[in-house]
C-alpha cells in the first residue's frame, strides 16, 4: 500500500486568488501584444501606401483630364478586386484542405470520427415552430386545447353504480335478470 502511494504524485492544488492573479496577468500581456500588433499593422499599412500610391494631383486639370483619372483609377480598382477575389478563394480552398487533413489525420488515429456529445435543448413546441418558421409566421400549437373535455356527468354516472359486489346474490338467477332488463327500461310493468 506504501508502494502505491511513493508511485503516485500528487497534483499541487492552486489557490483561486492565485489562478485568478495568473489569469489576469495573462490577459493583460496579451492585451498589450494585440495594441503592439495593431500599431505595427498601422505602420506597415501607411508604408506600403506612400511606397505603392502616388499622391494625386488635380489642381490645374480640365474635366476631361479628371475624367481620365477618374477612369484609370476605377480599372485599377477592379484588378485589385479580382486579385483579392481570387486570393480569397485560395485561402478559403487551403483551409478546406486543411481541415480536411486534419480529419485524415484524426482517423488514423482514432480508427473513426468522434462525435462530440450533443446536449439536449427542451423547447415548447411554439418555440420549435418559432425556431423552425421564423417570427413572420405567428402559428401557436396548444395541444391541451386539443385534448378531450371529460364531463363531469359521465363521473357521476361511475360513482352511482356502487359496489359490484353487493348485488351479486341479488341479481343471480333468471329473477337477478329480470330485474336488470326491468330497470333499463326495456318493459315497464
Amino acid at each position: 500500500m506504501a508502494d502505491q502511494g511513493e508511485g503516485v504524485q500528487r497534483k499541487n492544488k492552486m489557490s483561486s486568488s492565485r489562478k485568478l492573479q495568473l489569469k489576469s496577468l495573462a490577459l493583460a500581456i496579451a492585451k498589450s501584444l494585440v495594441a503592439e500588433q495593431e500599431v505595427m499593422q498601422s505602420r506597415e499599412r501607411e508604408r506600403f501606401l506612400q511606397e505603392n500610391c502616388e499622391p494625386l494631383e488635380t489642381e490645374g486639370l480640365e474635366t476631361s483630364e479628371i475624367q481620365d483619372l477618374c477612369r484609370r483609377l476605377h480599372s485599377q480598382i477592379d484588378l485589385i478586386d479580382d486579385e483579392l477575389y481570387d486570393l480569397q478563394f485560395k485561402v478559403s480552398k487551403g483551409a478546406k484542405e486543411v481541415d480536411d487533413l486534419t480529419q485524415k489525420v484524426q482517423e488514423l488515429r482514432g480508427g473513426r470520427f468522434q462525435r462530440p456529445a450533443l446536449r439536449r435543448v427542451r423547447m415548447s413546441a411554439d418555440a420549435l415552430l418559432r425556431a423552425l418558421l421564423g417570427n413572420k409566421h405567428k402559428v401557436t400549437l396548444d395541444l391541451r386545447a386539443s385534448l378531450k373535455q371529460v364531463k363531469k356527468e359521465e363521473e357521476r354516472e361511475h360513482r352511482d353504480l356502487g359496489d359490484w359486489r353487493k348485488n351479486i346474490d341479488a341479481l343471480s338467477g333468471m329473477e337477478g335478470r329480470k330485474k336488470k332488463f326491468e330497470t333499463t327500461g326495456g318493459i315497464v310493468a
